[in-house]
């Protein structure tokens, strides 16, 4: 008989991600943040590869990925809208996390078990700080998906990808709950 924890299930049946856009100072110090991360690292990995990696963002460092938004967006004809939205994705944010998706060589492990594993790690990253009580997003948008602004903004090698970008601070507000999926729509029961 399994021996329940029914207040980790009731944190994942209501946990619910809070807008980067309503986080703010103060946010976790290096100790709480090394806490996150270990949680975040415990993450299921196939054949222990490790295939991911933290790059911590500092408010300097969000700062100068945002001064690089307006050029990369223009060079790739981004529209100005969405450029703004990407530049204050790191401007207006204190604290975020870049999880790199970096996988290893391997004749066992396939390299989409390894970016899946990579996924599992920021979403690992954001329940632990929600339930260590912080406010988390997780974001990418174009910027992440771009070659140049990786490599120059966050010095990722040619085989690495950036995740997600896990934002974490104080939350300002509490959203609402949002619509979740209908469970009969999604699943399927085999019986046979």
């Amino acid at each position: 008989m399994p021996t329940p924890n029914p207040a980790a299930l009731d944190f994942l049946l209501t946990r619910r991600s809070r807008p980067a856009k309503t986080l703010t100072a103060p946010v976790p110090d290096r100790v709480t943040l090394e806490t996150l991360l270990t949680a975040a690292a415990r993450t299921p990995d196939h054949g222990k590869l490790e295939p991911w990696r933290f790059i911590v963002l500092s408010k300097p460092a969000l700062q100068r990925l945002a001064g690089m938004i307006p050029a990369r967006g223009a060079a790739l004809g981004i529209d100005p809208d969405k450029r703004g939205k990407a530049q204050d994705q790191f401007a207006n944010a204190d604290l975020a996390v870049a999880v790199i998706s970096s996988p290893k060589p391997s004749d066992k492990i396939p390299q989409i078990e390894q970016v899946y594993s990579a996924g599992a790690v920021c979403l690992a990253l954001l329940n632990a700080a929600l339930a260590a009580g912080w406010g988390a997003n997780w974001l990418s948008g174009w910027a992440s998906h771009d070659r140049t602004f990786v490599t120059e903004g966050l010095d990722l090698a040619d085989h690495e990808t950036v995740a997600g970008f896990i934002h974490l601070g104080t939350e300002t507000s509490a959203p609402p709950e949002r619509p979740r999926p209908d469970l009969d729509a999604i699943t399927t029961w085999a019986e046979r």
